[in-house]
């Protein structure tokens, strides 16, 4: 059983997607703290052939509340209206904007539960399978704290392989987790280039990006473009 586990961020890069792509079971950590200025509710597009960040609005955004208890604030009338400025002229817009709108619409505006509704969406549009999971529906023992908490997660769900972003290179040890039966990969993102407009490459940028630009299959193949450490 191969697992990941991520706090939940809205419309995240490629190698969040990798990451889901990549295993059985992926969990979306919503049992944790939110951290401000974090990756959660924003994320980077092009505007105006720059890269810049867009930031969707929070009610009761702290750093003392549990991501799960927080709530979005958004209209989204100034995203939606950003995103058509901007990539109307893209060639996959119609059905990116298609997918956006469905997402946004979605009436349930706790936080964990929307973004965990828009990675459903956007899964089935990719032809992804994985199954989606929230770490506060999981038996265990919430007084556990980072790596063991992670650990935790996966004795219950079986895990034999758990896979992490190679950022977590620093906080987690392959020795700690094959202690428990279970091997530790980090995952490299490799960015495949592709046309933004007559902009020079910009890598890392939000989905949203990635799937105005590019086909399924396109983007199917850079799931494919990682390594394993």
């Amino acid at each position: 059983m191969k697992v990941g586990i991520m706090q939940p961020y809205l419309f995240p890069y490629i190698g969040y997607f990798q990451l889901i792509y990549l295993v059985d079971k992926f969990v979306l950590y919503d049992d944790v703290n939110y951290i401000k200025k974090g990756w959660i509710n924003r994320n980077n597009i092009i505007i105006n052939g720059q890269k810049k960040l867009f930031t969707i609005s929070l009610s009761g955004a702290s750093q003392n509340k549990l991501i799960n208890e927080i709530y979005i604030a958004d209209d989204f009338k100034t995203f939606i209206k950003t995103i058509r400025i901007n990539y109307s002229k893209a060639p996959f817009f119609n059905e990116t904007m298609e997918l956006i709108e469905k997402i946004l619409l979605y009436e349930n505006r706790n936080l964990s539960l929307f973004i965990k509704n828009s990675f459903e969406i956007l899964l089935e549009y990719l032809n992804i399978t994985t199954e989606l999971l929230l770490s506060s529906d999981i038996k265990k023992n919430n007084e556990l704290k980072g790596q063991q908490k992670i650990m935790a997660i996966c004795k219950e769900l079986n895990t034999s392989i758990y896979i992490n972003p190679i950022g977590g290179m620093e906080l987690y040890k392959k020795e700690t987790f094959k202690a428990k039966n279970i091997k530790l990969h980090f995952l490299k993102t490799n960015f495949t280039e592709y046309k933004q407009f007559k902009n020079e490459f910009i890598s890392g940028l939000s989905i949203i990006d990635v799937m105005m630009f590019n086909s399924v299959e396109k983007i199917n193949d850079m799931l494919e473009n990682y390594e394993l450490l």
